[in-house]
């Protein structure tokens, strides 16, 4: 038997469990911040397994503390009936400085914060959050654009070298 994750369908330490590809394009993104989240193990078990969905996630405040909200966690079929809500609220964990901060930031400047990413770092799994304000039409338009010049410089250098 190969060497390393002997479980199939397990993500490796380090590795990105979920990405919310739509935030970056419907956002911009003025600040980034890794928060820790609380979970159940059935959630754990189907978040490794790559069972989550952030297309419709966010993170709000509720009172003095901050929480995921609209993330599908798909149930994990062997927990039966110690299995967890899909959607259920789940508590993000930050330092009450950086708490107290990203809460004034989204009441003054109208901003959101929007779940970027899953992932798993030194056995625990970690939420990416930003700060984000919305993209209006135009700024959508100007990031296509920007792109799909990228896209056509790469393929002229690699037709040309």
């Amino acid at each position: 038997m190969a060497k390393g994750n002997k479980t199939k369908g397990t993500a490796p330490p380090g590795s990105s469990l979920a990405q919310n590809k739509r935030a970056t394009f419907e956002f911009e993104i003025l600040e980034r911040l890794e928060a820790g989240v609380v979970l159940k193990g059935s959630e754990v078990k189907s978040m490794r397994d790559g069972k989550i969905s952030l297309a419709e996630s966010w993170a709000q405040f509720e009172g003095e503390e901050l929480f995921l909200l609209g993330a599908h966690v798909a149930e994990f079929p062997q927990a039966h009936r110690r299995n967890h809500e899909p959607l259920r609220p789940r508590k993000l964990l930050l330092h009450r400085r950086q708490l107290d901060r990203l809460h004034e930031a989204v009441q003054q400047a109208g901003m959101t914060l929007v779940v970027l990413q899953i992932y798993l770092k030194d056995g625990r799994i970690k939420a990416e959050l930003g700060l984000a304000r919305g993209k209006k039409i135009h700024d959508k338009r100007a990031s296509i654009k920007s792109r799909e010049q990228q896209r056509e410089v790469r393929r002229a250098l690699r037709e040309h070298g």
